[in-house]
């Protein structure tokens, strides 16, 4: 599988079929190796004599100075240890500061293990060279390499950390140690899934100086929004699994002081890497954040080990629910809960990894007797209005052993915090073995403000375990949605309470009963795009205009069941039949509208021979299938905005759709623009019409062209990247490229 955003071409990267990228640097032989990871092959490089050996890459690889660039490699020997670099090439391809590279890894190893650097590309360069190294003990030592990677830093998106937070490649002066600890950069053997391209290379060590509490904390105080929930994250890799590992997600104000600290200690299973989080409201006041992590009860000499450092707003596990991720996920305890009658008793389940559906915890009830015992969330804030609206509560369920019966119920409480009383199912047996959803659907009464989950759950047997996840409560909206939007003449089609991993087919249904599909961020929904999100908004711009439609959406599960759900019928309004949509399916933000002057007079190419026989009055004729339509459309802009626009529309070369009026004789017609001519229409040198001649020639759907997105990407994601505004005007041609992240060649 080819690594996003790789400078590197897939043979260079994974060795397949050919190492053809690489070449003999020093003290070796390149030879073509088996048992790779990413394909079939890798590159074997044998040592010619005892002492270091170096491969590189054959091609230079263009890059800007001042510019972050990030390599990584899997590797496997399990007699010598390795590292990697960067050369930093002038154009000509004259070296223009040593080699960056990475620590040489711990140990050997013969299992496939990742070693990286990253660095700033010095002034001067504008190239770079991968240089992989190993230092053998004698001749004919092989050493494995394979799944390289050259590019632009692998951040996390969202993360409000900038790169060399989240993950030492570049060096340790992202975090500051406390009393008691020493932190400094490690290379140990990381073993990460072959697609795993956010952490493996360096991680940062803390150690305890003596005896007691060691600790480090970022330097980096990214900013906050009160009010707004935050979700962090790291990789502990404690000392023993007796180590008492945490995170700490803080928060200040504006003059540094230290307004809250949430803390999510670790239950390790083991003393490899387990991701810890924590997460937290940002109180009044905040105005920036930091994370820590440490281990209490350290003894001297004691290492922890940490990597990918992020802090984000948190996504929600449910859209629209009020359950804070806390209360919801339980990875830093049972958070509100508790036990209002009955004997059970409730836990964080342990060890991390033990059961979870989300994360790595679950809330675990245990039942030492046959009887009912009731638990209670905290209470959380309800939309405004409320009151009369319905609400869904949705929770996952594992009976681990014995067996429950479950009633399902919402408490409702009003501004005063009054109980307004208890809306329930009736008990229901809890479904096994493996992980269940189960819901209910209650009405809010008049005055709630607040609500908490409350769940009877009744062992059905003495020693009953059972164990919740994700737990959630929100306004109850309609599964499916359209809404016209009138300025872009295109529909939203809203999908709420989708399950993740069902594969998606979504289409649009005309009078006639035609089924068109629709397009999403990988191209058409048809059927093999993976669900990400419960909630999928489709920006439909491809829609016909004053045609009647509606949405017919088909989702199938892992096991093959199918979900169908179908939309109202909408109606794309068009006021002017002198105008006409040009549309790029893939960049619909460039889309606009342009006044006709003519439309095309059609000509239909044809491939054909014709043949004179001597003697015969009629020809002998061999012909092809007559082509799609071709002609000239001729449109106005009738301002300079229009002029500029079309420009922009134009100048990818894209496939577009030319959208009419019904009943002007054209269908909606997918076309590609062939060479456009651009006249002005007579009068002053200022007038601003233009009149422009475009030949059309007509295209099939293009199938696989996605909607441009940032596919997650934020402003906040560039803000963390570059120091300042200006430092993007070296990278990025336009404010869309910066947004999409296309950067100069």
């Amino acid at each position: 599988m080819a690594i996003p955003g790789n400078f590197l071409s897939a043979a260079a990267e994974s060795m397949d079929p050919t190492y053809s990228g690489w070449r003999v640097r020093l003290n070796c032989t390149l030879l073509s190796g088996t048992g790779g990871r990413n394909g079939p092959k890798c590159l074997t490089v044998r040592s010619v004599s005892a002492g270091e050996t170096q491969a590189e890459t054959v091609s230079g690889y263009p890059i800007l100075a001042g510019q972050t660039y990030q390599v990584f490699a899997d590797t496997a020997s399990a007699t010598e240890v390795e590292r990697i670099g960067l050369e930093w090439l002038a154009f000509n391809g004259t070296p223009v500061a040593p080699v960056l590279w990475s620590l040489p890894t711990a140990a050997a190893s013969a299992s496939w293990h990742r070693v990286g650097v990253a660095g700033v590309a010095p002034a001067g360069a504008n190239r770079v060279r991968i240089v992989l190294s190993s230092t053998a003990s004698a001749g004919a030592v092989s050493h494995l390499w394979e799944n390289v990677y050259l590019g632009t830093p692998f951040r996390t998106v969202g993360n409000l950390f900038s790169f060399n937070t989240e993950t030492p490649e570049i060096d340790a002066s992202a975090w500051t140690a406390g009393a008691n600890t020493t932190c400094a950069r490690q290379a140990p053997i990381g073993i990460w899934a072959v697609d795993w391209y956010w952490a493996g290379a360096h991680v940062l060590a803390l150690t305890a100086t003596g005896a007691g509490t060691a600790s480090v904390t970022t330097v980096e105080s990214p900013a906050v929004t009160p009010g707004t929930e935050y979700l962090a994250y790291l990789y502990l890799s404690p000392p023993t699994t007796g180590s008492s590992a945490w995170v700490e997600l803080r928060f200040y104000d504006g003059a540094a002081v230290q307004l809250s600290a949430t803390r999510s200690t670790l239950a390790p299973a083991s003393t490899g890497y387990q991701r810890q989080r924590v997460s937290a409201v940002a109180p009044a006041g905040a105005v920036t954040c930091r994370l820590a992590a440490g281990i209490d009860s350290a003894t001297a000499g004691q290492v922890m080990r940490i990597e990918q450092a992020v802090v984000k707003a948190m996504p929600a596990l449910q859209a629209g629910s009020v359950v804070p991720y806390a209360d919801a996920s339980f990875e830093q305890g049972i958070a509100g809960w508790a036990k209002t009658a009955g004997v059970a008793t409730i836990a964080r389940s342990t060890p991390w990894g033990s059961v979870a559906l989300d994360g790595a915890y679950a809330l675990t009830v245990t039942s030492s007797m046959a009887t009912a015992s009731t638990i209670r969330s905290a209470r959380f804030p309800l939309p405004a209005g409320a009151g009369g609206l319905g609400f869904r509560m949705q929770f996952a369920e594992s009976v681990a052993a014995g067996g429950w019966t479950v009633t399902r119920g919402i408490r409702w409480y009003d501004a005063a915090n009054v109980d307004l009383g208890l809306t329930a199912t009736s008990g229901g047996a809890a479904p096994a073995p493996g992980w269940w959803l189960l819901s209910t659907d209650q009405t809010a009464p008049a005055g709630a403000t607040q609500a908490a989950v409350e769940l009877t759950l009744t062992a059905t047997a003495t020693s009953s375990v059972i164990n919740l996840d994700n737990v959630a409560l929100w306004q109850a909206l309609p599964l499916l949605t359209t809404v016209v939007q009138e300025a872009s003449a295109s529909v939203t089609v809203t999908l709420r309470e989708l399950t993740v991993g069902d594969v998606i087919s979504v289409y649009r249904v005309t009078p006639d009963g035609a089924r068109t599909l629709v397009r999403g961020p990988s191209g058409l929904l048809d059927g093999t795009v993976a669900v990400t999100s419960d909630l999928m908004i489709i920006e439909d711009a491809e829609a016909p205009l004053l045609v009647p439609v509606y949405y017919r959406v088909e989702t199938v599960s892992s096991g093959g069941a199918v979900t169908t759900r179908i939309s109202g019928t909408v109606t794309v309004p068009h006021a002017d039949i002198n105008l006409v949509w040009l549309r790029d399916p893939g960049s619909p933000q460039r889309n606009m509208r342009v006044m006709v002057k003519a439309p095309p007079n059609w000509q239909r190419p044809v491939e054909r021979g014709v043949y004179r026989v001597a003697g015969r009055r009629n020809s002998v004729v061999h012909s092809d299938v007559l082509g799609g339509l071709e002609g000239d459309l001729v449109i106005w802009t009738r301002d300079d905005d229009e002029r500029k626009a079309l420009h922009s529309l134009l100048d990818p070369g894209h496939v577009l759709l030319w959208q009419a009026a019904p009943g002007m004789g054209v269908d909606d017609m997918y076309v590609s623009v062939g060479q456009p001519t651009e006249s002005r229409v007579g009068g002053p040198a200022t007038e601003q019409w233009r009149e422009w001649t475009l030949p059309l020639t007509e295209q099939d759907t293009p199938a696989t062209v996605g909607i441009s997105g940032s596919s997650g990407r934020t402003w906040q994601d560039i803000l963390t990247e570059f120091a300042t505004w200006d430092a993007l005007q070296s990278v990025y041609d336009t404010w869309e490229d910066v947004f999409l992240d296309r950067r100069r060649e």
